[in-house]
């Protein structure tokens, strides 16, 4: 893990639903317990403020840092994937982007990653599918400076064919029940009676669950295997997040010196 996806994961998954925004001295002391030095966090924040991701603002308890609109629509995207609160109902129809040309090689690996997080696959160079449009795509888009077509339409043929089309369902699906087996041990190991070492844990699983973001588009049920083992990965994620998440809140309001 590197201090920025910490970063992200801390203001995402804590800091998002107590204002958004935290001093040095507490980020340092949120992410003392994964092994970065202030030095490291510092470095970070200041990498995150010039990439657009975070701002300097006043806080009462000193100067500090919030997350900017652009960075509120990316975490909540992302958290709405990792904990799965969108509706999971399908009418049937994909959302088809086709981009008008591929960008430069650099930008077009970002561009290809960062569509792989918004839940779209590539049917080719410059068409990719989701099961729903995203509302981050504009921007996506728009910071790599690509014109694009968009518009939502019925697949004429099977749609678990396409679907194994864009995404290698089969990888995935050994890669879900690969997270299960490494972690099973790890997880039941850390009872939750030491906050620090809580926050520490579920951090690291949070990180290791996140990846699956870049491959796994949420696809309805209709259109995965039968017995897929993401149904089992994401219960596993959830009992144990739910589990440590007393003493992951203990941990981070002392940090925060919330009472």
């Amino acid at each position: 893990m590197r201090a920025r996806s910490a970063l992200f994961d801390v203001y995402g998954g804590h800091l998002r639903e107590r204002g958004g925004a935290a001093t040095i001295a507490a980020l340092v002391k949120l992410l003392e317990p994964l092994d970065f030095a202030a030095p490291a966090v510092r470095t970070a924040v200041s990498r995150t403020v010039r990439q657009g991701w975070l701002e300097p603002v006043k806080l009462a308890s000193g100067p500090g840092y919030a997350m900017t609109p652009r960075a509120e629509r990316r975490l909540d995207e992302a958290a709405a994937r990792i904990y799965r609160t969108r509706p999971s109902t399908w009418d049937g129809r994909w959302h088809v982007v086709v981009l008008e040309e591929l960008p430069a090689r650099e930008a077009r690996d970002r561009l290809a990653s960062s569509l792989q997080l918004l839940g779209y696959g590539a049917l080719g160079p410059v068409t990719w599918i989701a099961p729903r449009p995203s509302p981050e795509l504009t921007d996506v888009l728009a910071a790599e400076g690509v014109a694009s077509a968009a518009f939502h339409g019925a697949h004429d043929g099977p749609d678990v064919a396409l679907a194994a089309r864009a995404w290698d369902l089969g990888a995935l699906g050994a890669d879900y029940a690969r997270f299960v087996a490494e972690w099973e041990p790890v997880m039941s190991a850390v009872d939750g009676t030491t906050p620090p070492a809580a926050f520490a844990a579920s951090q690291r699983f949070l990180h290791a669950w996140r990846k699956f973001l870049f491959r796994d588009p949420g696809l309805p049920r209709e259109l995965l295997p039968a017995d897929w083992p993401g149904h089992e990965a994401a219960e596993f994620f959830d009992r144990h997040t739910a589990r440590l998440a007393p003493a992951v809140r203990e941990f981070v309001d002392d940090s925060l010196g919330i009472d």
